[in-house]
């Protein structure tokens, strides 16, 4: 009988588990995002004035506040040599946020090259996507309609699947939980398409 309230009780209380990609170019502010995203959910994180671009990956797990989801974020490097690792990800992704610097008219070309071949990939066939347009604490920051309209003419080839583009500011903390937000509400929406994992 034991055994039995044990395994309803277990199955009764599992949580269901999505891995998102923070993907973008060099210095765009994901790590940032991140660290920000674990403070906002009371969690250990990284002096935001400490932080350098990551070589490799940083791996954070963020229980979310409907208390049924847990995500797991995975934020890979962006540099050019780290970008060919980006597509081993994509068949475990269940969403994917990309994080543009929205200052940085300089390399508009270079991300959206980046993100035109995530979103071309067929691993990522129905799952939600979300960009976001970082550093908006800014002055120099560019229009976000100006953001939005290089996003969507790239959004085409998404079909249904959920995309937005969010501003934020990874720094000031500004939109980064309503990214969290936009991004569980698709996730679940999604599970049919990408079942969660169940722990």
């Amino acid at each position: 009988m034991f055994h039995l309230a044990k395994g309803l009780y277990s199955n009764w209380n599992r949580k269901e588990h999505y891995s998102v990609l923070i993907l973008g170019l060099d210095n765009a502010g994901k790590t940032t995002f991140l660290e920000t995203l674990k403070k906002q959910y009371s969690l250990t994180s990284k002096d935001l004035e400490k932080i350098v671009p990551t070589v490799g990956q940083n791996v954070a797990q963020i229980p979310m506040a409907d208390n049924k989801s847990i995500l797991k974020f995975w934020d890979v490097g962006g540099q050019q040599n780290l970008r060919s690792m980006w597509p081993e990800y994509y068949p475990q992704s269940h969403g994917i946020i990309f994080v543009v610097d929205s200052t940085d008219r300089q390399r508009i070309n270079e991300w959206k090259d980046a993100l035109q071949s995530i979103i071309m990939d067929d691993e990522i066939e129905g799952i939600p996507v979300l960009m976001l347009a970082n550093k908006q604490d800014r002055e120099d920051t560019m229009e976000i309609q100006d953001i939005k309209q290089i996003f969507n003419q790239i959004a085409e080839h998404l079909g249904a699947r959920d995309s937005r583009v969010l501003p934020v500011s990874a720094l000031t903390g500004d939109g980064v939980k309503d990214a969290a937000d936009w991004l569980v509400v698709r996730l679940q929406r999604n599970k049919q398409n990408r079942p969660p994992n169940y722990k």
